[in-house]
């Protein structure tokens, strides 16, 4: 027997606009909550990414430094570590697997020898660009 009731709504499968706003209006709080939270460990890793290279960076001109008697000076700088400078016979490299990187912002690093307080200083200006500055923007250096 089959009864059908007139006055009976048959309930469709799906979800509402309500339900559909309610869930969005979730998602967007969450992205607000997490997102500054993400970019944060972005430039984070970002630093950590620059002082890792100039360490590198570091261990490949104590090398150099080893089979030469000195660092490169400035005017040779980083390339140094690639390709012999003349006057170099005891050069005994390439010290670096490939061509010396852009820090993690697409800048060049710094390298100048002698340095203020080492023998050399290598550093990256950070993510301006420019010397000086704090947080994100501070240098990272080898001092």
């Amino acid at each position: 027997m089959n009864m059908h009731y007139p006055f009976h709504r048959h309930r469709q499968d799906g979800f509402t606009l309500l339900e559909l706003l309610v869930v969005v209006a979730i998602i967007g709080l969450l992205v607000a909550y997490v997102g500054p939270k993400y970019f944060t460990q972005v430039g984070k890793s970002e630093v950590t990414a620059a002082r890792a290279q100039i360490d590198a960076f570091g261990k490949a001109l104590d090398q150099y430094r080893l089979d030469v008697g000195r660092y490169p000076t400035t005017e040779q700088g980083l390339s140094a570590l690639l390709a012999a400078p003349s006057g170099t016979p005891k050069w005994g490299g390439p010290y670096l697997a490939k061509a010396v990187p852009l820090d993690p912002w697409g800048h060049a690093y710094v390298y100048r020898s002698p340095g203020e307080k080492l023998e050399y200083e290598l550093l990256s200006h950070g993510k301006d660009g420019a010397a000086g500055g704090s947080g994100d923007t501070a240098d990272i250096s080898n001092q």
